[in-house]
């Protein structure tokens, strides 16, 4: 337990306890938008389907069903371009922050092991090196740095970016996959790219909201080949499904493989029920373009009030929230968290999401119709 505790940095939301309470404190109480948390109804087809399995008794597969393996390689043929997939190099994880935050150690890195991940990016990347005894480097260009390193075993990608809404390009993939494999031949050590895509399927700006969102496991990214590639998904965002815990990683077979013999000693397991559950969500897209809709719509409120309050939103191409700095020069990001409290609103800092993210603060759209229109009253108001 010391080991631990002296090994991880403290839980960032709890330091926002005093400025919640600032923002609780508005007359028409607060609007919080520091957390990603879906507030919207879980689908009802869904539901149903959760209901229909809850007669469960004996023990689920850790490898998930095939109906369920099945569901996701066509999802990813569907949806994300990317035919082919073989249905064992897909299994089902317990939401997917358990997964960024163990995949270090399943994979066996420790000391001596550099894992790479993005230099504004969710803190559970550099949570996941520390708990395996890896050293955590954050770094704007993975590509780069590879062909400059050779203790690099493990790089992560985020696209669309949580917390800054960026998204890589199938060149920008592509640069990153060829320079791990020309570090795995350099080096004769295997060097994984692992990509946390969770929010691919709420894409609002152009390109990406028409063409989609390109996916690590893209055959114009992998050639045809996915070895040494892995991509992380989660159905919480498009589904609201977070709840559920309801996840799953896929591509290179091996790796995946490795992964399950772990998962079934240490009996990490998908319910029963949430698997049934998760097969009919990814084959309805209906409930996932409605879902968007709401967003979007969330999205273009909380955009007006920011920017008529002399915000600026960068990047925010994709994803669920929106990357916002003050206008007319840097600020402090916890400054302008408690700008934003005493109007009831609550972010997120950038201070979070590393020392580039210092400037910026992060705004979900994870609120009902009625408080995000509440925000925005107040923001333009201001």
């Amino acid at each position: 337990m010391g080991l631990l505790t002296g090994a991880l940095p403290d839980f960032p939301w709890d330091s926002l306890v005093p400025l919640a309470e600032l923002a609780r404190a508005h007359p028409d109480g607060i609007v919080d938008l520091s957390v990603g948390t879906p507030v919207d109804p879980t689908p009802a087809v869904v539901r149903d389907a959760l209901a229909a399995a809850a007669d469960a008794p004996g023990y689920p597969t850790t490898h998930g069903t095939r109906a369920l393996r099945e569901a996701v390689v066509d999802w990813f043929a569907r949806r994300r371009g990317v035919p082919g997939l073989d249905a064992d190099a897909v299994l089902p994880t317990v939401g997917s922050k358990e997964l960024v935050a163990l995949l270090p150690s399943l994979l066996g890195l420790g000391a001596g092991d550099v894992v790479l991940h993005p230099a504004t990016a969710y803190p559970t990347y550099d949570v996941g090196a520390r708990l395996a005894g890896a050293t955590p480097v954050p770094v704007e260009d993975p590509a780069a740095v590879l062909a400059q390193r050779d203790d690099v075993r493990l790089v992560w990608l985020n696209s669309p970016g949580n917390p800054d809404g960026s998204v890589l390009d199938v060149a920008q993939l592509r640069a990153v996959v060829d320079a791990a494999r020309a570090a795995q031949a350099r080096t004769g050590r295997p060097v994984v790219v692992a990509s946390d895509e969770c929010y691919a399927e709420l894409a609002w700006d152009a390109p990406w909201a028409t063409d989609g969102v390109p996916s690590v496991l893209d055959p114009r990214v992998t050639g045809g080949d996915t070895a040494g590639l892995l991509a992380v998904y989660s159905l919480s965002k498009q589904s609201n499904l977070a709840g559920y815990r309801a996840a799953f990683v896929a591509g290179d077979g091996a790796l995946v493989a490795g992964l399950l013999e772990t998962r079934k000693h240490a009996g990490m397991i998908v319910p029963a029920p949430v698997q049934a559950a998760m097969t009919v969500a990814l084959g309805d897209d209906a409930h996932v373009a409605e879902q968007r809709e709401r967003y979007r719509r969330r999205r273009g409120a909380l955009r007006a009030g920011l920017e008529a309050a002399g915000y600026v939103v960068d990047r925010s191409h994709a994803g669920l929230y929106l990357w916002v700095r003050p206008d007319g020069g840097f600020q402090d990001s916890w400054t302008t968290v408690r700008d934003l409290a005493s109007l009831g609103v609550l972010v997120a800092p950038g201070a979070f999401y590393g020392a580039a993210a210092a400037g910026h603060v992060r705004v979900a759209l994870t609120a009902s119709d009625e408080r995000v229109a509440q925000a925005a009253a107040r923001l333009s108001g201001a």
